[in-house]
C-alpha cells in the first residue's frame, strides 16, 4: 500500500467539456473590451454579476461531472473545502506586502497532486473563500476566482505526474508557479486596464483602437503599474515550493492515497 502511486484525479469527458464551457466563457468575460468599439460603454463592474452568476453553477457543473466520471466521493469534498480554508487562511497573511502571497504556492501542490479539474475548483472556491474573509468582495471577485482557477489547473497540467519525482519535479513546480504567477497578475492587469480611467497616453486603453496598439499600451500598463508586485508573488512561490515543497507534496499524497478517492466499492455477497 505505501508504495503505490498517487494518481490525480481522472478527467472524463464530462469534466472536461465543464471546464472547456467555464474556460471559454472566461476568456470572453477578461478579453471582450479588447475588440469592443469606441461607444460600447465598457463597464467590467456591470457584466461582473452575470459573470459571478454563470461561475457558480458551472464550478458545481465541474464538481459533479468528476463525481460521476471518478466516482468521488464525501472524502474528496472534504479535501477540497479544508485545502480551500488553508488557502483562504494563508492569503491575508501577505496581502498588501509587494505581492507577497503565500495561498499561491498551495494551489501549484495541490492542483499537481490532485489534478487539473480538482485545481480549477479548488482555486475558484479558495478566491472565493479569502475574499469572504479579507472582505474584498467586488466586482473582480469572479475574475479571481477564474485566474485562480486557471493557476490551479495549469499545475495539474503539467507532465510526468508518474514518472517525474523528487528534485527534478520540485524544480519544475518551482519554475511554474514563478511564471504562472506572472501570468496572473497580468491577466487580473486585462481586467483591471480595461476600466481604470486614463494613467497616461502611453499606457491608457483606448476603446475601438486596433488591437496591436492597445496590446503595446497593455504591455506598458503591465510594467509600470504591477511587475514588482508580480515579482514578489513569484519570488515567494519559488521559495516556498523549493523549501518545503516535498514536505507538502508527501502529506498531500499521503493524504489522496488513504482517501482513496476512486476506489471501487465491493460487495461481499457472503454477508459477511
Amino acid at each position: 500500500m505505501s508504495g503505490r502511486r498517487t494518481r490525480p484525479v481522472r478527467l472524463g469527458p464530462r469534466a472536461i467539456a465543464a471546464l472547456v464551457l467555464i474556460s471559454a466563457i472566461g476568456v470572453v468575460a477578461f478579453g471582450w473590451p479588447l475588440l469592443a468599439g469606441a461607444d460600447s460603454g465598457l463597464a467590467h463592474s456591470q457584466d461582473a454579476p452575470w459573470l459571478f452568476a454563470a461561475l457558480l453553477p458551472l464550478l458545481v457543473g465541474v464538481v459533479v461531472a468528476m463525481i460521476a466520471d471518478s466516482g468521488l466521493d464525501a472524502k474528496a469534498v472534504a479535501m477540497l473545502g479544508v485545502l480551500a480554508a488553508v488557502g483562504a487562511a494563508l492569503r491575508p497573511l501577505g496581502a498588501g506586502t509587494a505581492g507577497l502571497e503565500p495561498m499561491f504556492f498551495l494551489m501549484v501542490l495541490s492542483g499537481r497532486v490532485l489534478g487539473p479539474g480538482f485545481g480549477f475548483v479548488l482555486g475558484s472556491v479558495t478566491m472565493f473563500a479569502s475574499a469572504l474573509l479579507t472582505g474584498g468582495v467586488g466586482p473582480w471577485m469572479p475574475f479571481q476566482m477564474l485566474s485562480m482557477g486557471w493557476f490551479a489547473m495549469g499545475a495539474g497540467l503539467l507532465p510526468g505526474p508518474d514518472r517525474l519525482r523528487g528534485r527534478a519535479e520540485l524544480l519544475m513546480l518551482a519554475a511554474y508557479g514563478f511564471v504562472a504567477s506572472f501570468a496572473y497578475g497580468t491577466v487580473m492587469n486585462l481586467y483591471g486596464w480595461t476600466i481604470v480611467p486614463g494613467l497616461g497616453s502611453g499606457i491608457s486603453f483606448q476603446p475601438g483602437d486596433p488591437l496591436p496598439e492597445n496590446l503595446v499600451r497593455f504591455l506598458a500598463y503591465c510594467t509600470a503599474t504591477s511587475l514588482g508586485w508580480d515579482l514578489g508573488r513569484a519570488v515567494l512561490t519559488l521559495v516556498l515550493t523549493l523549501t518545503i515543497g516535498a514536505t507538502l507534496l508527501k502529506a498531500l499524497r499521503r493524504a489522496t492515497r488513504r482517501a482513496a478517492f476512486e476506489a471501487q466499492v465491493t460487495f461481499d455477497a457472503s454477508g459477511k
